[in-house]
């Protein structure tokens, strides 16, 4: 890959800078709260009112001071999970002022920015490289890549069988909950499209080797037909966005832009034109992909004032173990309450709110952390663009998933595998 320019360059410089940082973290934390006004218009659900704004002001102001952290820490992998969910609790708190549901907002409220607060600590801070007693050669981490696409295709091939339907992304829908795949199928086609083809697409872009990587995204274009979810059509747009941003930007930058740069083009574009195009894109990336996650702790906060707490009895090795008041899934219970749809929710809200409630959350927010930082370990001493390509889609997954499914059924726990075994000094090895 040619290097890049003089002038890009000294952009890619000045906007890794503390201060330039600083500027751009604040700017998005002013653009969520922007943002979440003109979502208040399309839905429903997520109010505003001009008189109890200035409360609102005065709590994202405080709570934006935890942003400067990301002007100040070195990039790692939490670092990209942590900045995703950071502007996630910056919207429920600005959400929680003018909710209308009935709950101890200010215990919620209080809750979710300390939960935030204790995640942050250990995805940010614990970075020591864990040590490799045996690591894969260049040549064999690359027969490796080879059985990742032959993985890949294989899981394709049998998946296909039971489903390869080519609809219209509005109309998913009506066919979406129709679909039954064995639980074999279904973790392999988790571990695949969220894990290991991005790993392999990273890699290989890296390498150099192009229509390799472009045979990844052509794979991954192929779960859409499969598993009708947006989230697999937007897969390797996304991936080549990563590319883009992290070609002109520092990776820092990249994370920040990576939300920012698409957030701002929504609310710009629904705000200036109307268009009906402009507000299908709004309602894609400022509501679907982050407001939802913002509001399902809304929601979640509501329902469990009210009901049992399931001490985690909702993950699957430990419900047949315990009692759980939920003979069905937490999301489709809350389908059944609130009629939004399957309400799957990030860790904060299963894991902390369902599990434990709002006083004991920020405890298993941290424990959380420290789960996630074990990224930053197995990825030490890679090159940080690599870091953020290879996990491109792990941040949206856990905005949208409590932990425990990221980790297994999303394959969260085999992509730090995978970083612990790739060679230090295969991409200095690139032709």
């Amino acid at each position: 890959m040619n290097e890049p320019s003089g002038i890009i360059k000294d952009l890619r410089f000045w906007l890794d800078s503390k201060a330039a940082l600083t500027l751009l973290v604040l700017l998005h934390s002013a653009l969520t709260c922007l943002s979440l006004i003109k979502v208040s218009t399309f839905q429903g659900y997520i109010h505003f009112s001009s008189e109890r704004v200035w409360i609102a002001a005065a709590v994202a102001i405080a709570f934006s001071l935890v942003s400067l952290l990301f002007a100040a820490v070195r990039f790692s992998f939490g670092y990209y999970v942590g900045f995703y969910f950071y502007t996630m609790i910056l919207g429920f708190l600005w959400i929680d002022v003018f909710s209308e549901y009935s709950y101890p907002r200010l215990l919620a409220g209080i809750s979710a920015a300390l939960s935030l607060v204790l995640f942050l600590l250990p995805v940010l801070f614990v970075r020591a490289p864990l040590r490799q007693p045996v690591a894969l050669t260049a040549a064999w981490f690359k027969h490796l890549l080879t059985l990742i696409l032959v993985i890949s295709i294989a899981t394709i091939a049998v998946a296909s069988t039971y489903n390869f339907r080519l609809v219209a992304i509005a109309n998913i829908y009506d066919y979406r909950d129709a679909l039954q795949f064995p639980g074999a199928i279904r973790y392999l086609a988790g571990w695949v499209s969220s894990t290991l083809l991005p790993f392999a697409f990273a890699c290989y872009w890296l390498l150099g080797q192009r229509l390799r990587a472009g045979l990844v995204l052509v794979l991954l274009l192929f779960f859409y037909p499969i598993t009708l979810t947006k989230f697999a059509f937007f897969t390797p747009a996304w991936l080549i966005t990563l590319v883009v941003l992290s070609r002109l930007l520092e990776t820092r930058a990249s994370v920040i832009a990576s939300i920012f740069i698409p957030m701002l083009l929504g609310l710009a574009m629904v705000v200036v034109t109307g268009t009906n195009l402009s507000i299908k894109y709004f309602d894609l990336v400022n509501i679907r992909m982050m407001a939802t996650a913002s509001s399902a702790l809304d929601i979640y906060n509501h329902f469990f004032a009210s009901h049992p707490l399931t001490w985690f009895c909702q993950i699957s090795v430990l419900k047949p173990l315990m009692h759980c008041p939920y003979g069905e899934p937490i999301a489709v219970v809350m389908q059944n309450t609130y009629g939004f749809g399957n309400l799957n929710a990030s860790l904060f809200a299963t894991e902390g709110v369902a599990s434990v409630g709002p006083w004991l959350a920020p405890l298993t927010a941290l424990a959380s952390g420290l789960v996630l930082a074990l990224g930053n370990r197995a990825s030490a001493g890679l090159p940080p663009r690599f870091v953020l390509v290879s996990a491109g889609v792990l941040p949206h997954v856990l905005l949208n998933v409590p932990l425990t499914v990221a980790m297994v059924t999303h394959g969260t726990a085999i992509l730090f595998l995978l970083w612990y075994v790739t060679p230090r000094d295969l991409f200095e090895q690139k032709p």
